[in-house]
């Protein structure tokens, strides 16, 4: 009876052996695997939209801004920055003239006081400078008039020496010649010296008009130093040079002028940033979709208005974006500048092709691949086009419904290639690209066919064993999950 028993359970045990055998057998047939547990994916045929996610910032598109005082810009006044002391909350809703904020009196009146002292000396260096000036020419008209009276006298003598013999003559000929001299050197040093002190006189008038100018604007700045508004409106702050808003304490300046704004809530755009990989599929003109955090609910059709040429470092500085624009359609009276924004930007779509889940495309250095299983497995070369978060579209190299493997089989390098055709294509339109200067992709990493791996060439692509270079498949996959 035991033996029976053994023998039943021996019998048992041997047949569900063979039935998994079996069943693995015919599982793995198709591939002539055996061992490997796969994840598998279909082709699938239909419409493909391509999409860019990125979040933003809400900005009314209008506003008008608030200014530091005009007063501020004046050439006669040296102040760099000044600080806000005081200034309405944020959000606050204003009439026109309403106060906004005030800028440090402090500062403004300890310049003026210099600048009044300035002028009282000023106005004393004038004082001086003309007095002075009418002493040196009533000194310098006495000399002049010495000297033509001594021009008369040595003439007289002149005159008077006709009956002296010839050496009295000639010396007082010389005499008089001498005293016209003298004259004319007194005149024109009394003509430079009139023009000296004129200029002289001049200069401090100029000094004065100049500290007076001063004074002027410091007072003028001292009454415009409390802003008022210029329109009614919602007051939003503005940002200092450090990119943090403004508040109580932050200096403001003629070349960072502006305070706050009063936004124009009609309408409303997203200031977002794109990385530099996707910002060459960003144009003017695409559609989008915004979201606000603040009230999920809400999702507003929009529109890219503008696309930045020059790129910019993220604080942390590992990569850099590129600031895009979007206008959001219509009007929402809760929407509020400073709200964070979701922004989906629809950057291509079909309405019928092929596309494939992206974690089933592998790489090597040179080409895309996927595992294809039809009656036995191979790796086929395909040509993929625009892609999204998830999928890619196919050109060509796989068909509707075809099965692919999410995963590399562990025999891999045994696996035959199909697709040289493709390949070749491929390389073709990307020389012709680069021949155009059309070309986006990166130069250095363009083959040509020369550089096609000489084991693909020696194979064939549709040969058994065939392999293209080493490094397919391991870490060369997208790390954007898909969705069938």
């Amino acid at each position: 009876m035991q033996n029976r028993k053994k023998t039943t359970k021996v019998t048992v045990i041997v047949v569900a052996a063979l039935f998994l055998a079996g069943i693995g057998y015919w599982m793995f047939s198709g591939s002539k695997i055996i061992g490997d547990i796969f994840i598998e994916g279909q082709v699938q045929r239909g419409s493909f939209v391509a999409e860019v996610y990125s979040s933003g910032q809400l900005q009314a598109e209008n506003a008008t801004v608030i200014e530091v005082p005009s007063e501020l810009s004046s050439r006669s006044i040296n102040i760099h920055e000044i600080q806000v002391t005081d200034i309405v909350e944020e959000g606050t809703v204003v009439e026109k003239g309403d106060w906004v904020a005030s800028l440090d009196h402090s500062a403004v009146e300890e310049l003026l006081d210099e600048a009044q002292d300035d002028l009282e000396r000023a106005i004393q260096d004038l004082e001086d400078a003309r007095i002075d000036t009418n002493i040196n020419m009533s000194n310098l008209r006495d000399g002049l008039i010495d000297s033509e009276v001594a021009v008369e006298e040595r003439a007289l003598v002149v005159e008077q020496s006709v009956y002296e013999s010839p050496a009295v003559q000639r010396q007082a000929a010389l005499d008089l010649e001498r005293a016209k001299q003298n004259l004319e050197q007194a005149k024109r040093n009394y003509e430079l010296q009139h023009r000296q002190a004129r200029y002289s006189v001049q200069r401090a008038e100029e000094e004065v008009e100049r500290y007076r100018e001063r004074v002027r604007d410091m007072e003028n700045l001292f009454e415009a130093l409390d802003i008022h508004a210029p329109m009614p409106g919602m007051v939003i702050y503005s940002y200092d040079r450090f990119g943090n808003k403004i508040q109580v304490g932050s200096s403001v300046s003629r070349w960072m002028p502006v305070i706050a704004e009063l936004p124009d809530l009609s309408t409303m755009i997203s200031v977002t940033y794109i990385n530099e990989i996707d910002i060459s599929r960003i144009d003017v003109g695409q559609t989008a979709r915004v979201g606000v955090d603040a009230f999920p609910e809400k999702r507003f059709d929009g529109e890219v208005i503008s696309v930045a040429n020059i790129g910019q470092s993220l604080p942390d500085g590992s990569t850099k974006v590129f600031e895009v624009t979007v206008r959001l359609d219509g009007s929402d009276p809760e929407l509020r500048p400073a709200m964070t924004t979701s922004n989906v930007i629809t950057v291509s779509e079909f309405d019928d092709v092929l596309y494939i889940p992206l974690e089933t495309v592998f790489r090597n250095d040179s080409l895309k691949f996927v595992y294809a299983k039809d009656n036995k497995l191979y790796r086929q070369i395909i040509d993929t086009g625009t892609e999204n978060a998830t999928h890619v579209v196919v050109r060509e190299g796989v068909h509707e419904g075809q099965t692919l493997l999410f995963n590399e089989p562990s025999t891999r390098d045994d696996i035959p290639w199909v697709g040289e055709d493709i390949y070749k294509k491929i390389i073709e339109r990307r020389e012709e690209a680069r021949r155009d200067s059309l070309d986006k992709i990166d130069q250095e990493d363009i083959p040509s066919e020369d550089e096609i791996p000489e084991e693909i060439i020696e194979e064939g692509f549709t040969g058994e064993g065939a392999t293209p270079p080493q490094g397919q498949g391991e870490g060369m996959r997208r790390g954007r999950g898909g969705n069938n």
